[in-house]
């Protein structure tokens, strides 16, 4: 298995790059966000990558961090859902916007992705809310997973409320919008459940 790769920017295509990695050229498949990220030819580059093995053919699929990897894997694992459809997804969400729109069922932003269409775009949130719902801010961790109560507690809100400025709302409005979802009783050691309850007093406010 081929985890990583450094070496130099040989060229860049549409949607891959080319890594010499001494003397060798590997053609990887990246997100558009990680490509504009890599620079120009002959800047050193890392990728994290992920093999995908086909009977006429290897593929290399590259990412900047281990949760566009994660989030990667749990897409290809979606009946309906290849390599080329979840890097379409990669390419045009963040992570934490994905993760965002899954934990609120927002099927509306998921069909943004070229190829994704209301079915598919359902079924992805019925699927994977629950796995994306613990690092809504983009980071892949889980915090259902780690530490004791009140720091899972304290790491959701904080992660509640980084997602929700990455949607555009103010830092204080989104601090205010995590404590009011959190007096209504909502399960405040999920990251995901504040998220909803957060938009849809956010939505109701306006």
């Amino acid at each position: 298995m081929i985890a990583q790769l450094s070496g130099k920017v040989v060229r860049t295509e549409a949607n891959s790059v080319v890594l010499d990695v001494n003397g060798v050229g590997y053609q990887v498949f990246v997100p558009i966000g990680t490509l504009s990220k890599l620079g120009e030819v002959d800047n050193k580059a890392t990728l994290i990558t992920h093999l995908i093995v086909r009977e006429d053919e290897l593929t290399l699929y590259g990412f900047e961090d281990k949760a566009q990897l994660h989030a990667f894997k749990l897409l290809i694992g979606v009946t309906g859902v290849g390599p080329k459809v979840a890097l379409a997804m990669l390419s045009t969400l963040s992570t934490g916007e994905l993760a965002i729109a899954l934990a609120a069922s927002d099927t509306k932003m998921i069909t943004r992705v070229p190829g994704v269409g209301p079915k598919l775009a359902s079924r992805l949130c019925m699927e994977l809310a629950d796995k994306f719902s613990g690092w809504a801010g983009g980071t892949g961790e889980d915090f259902t997973a780690t530490g004791s109560a009140a720091t899972v507690k304290n790491a959701a809100c904080e992660d509640a409320v980084e997602a929700l400025v990455g949607l555009g709302y103010s830092r204080a409005d989104s601090r205010k919008a995590v404590d009011r979802a959190a007096a209504t009783g909502v399960d405040n050691s999920n990251a995901g459940n504040l998220i909803r309850e957060c938009l849809a007093l956010l939505t109701t406010s306006r």
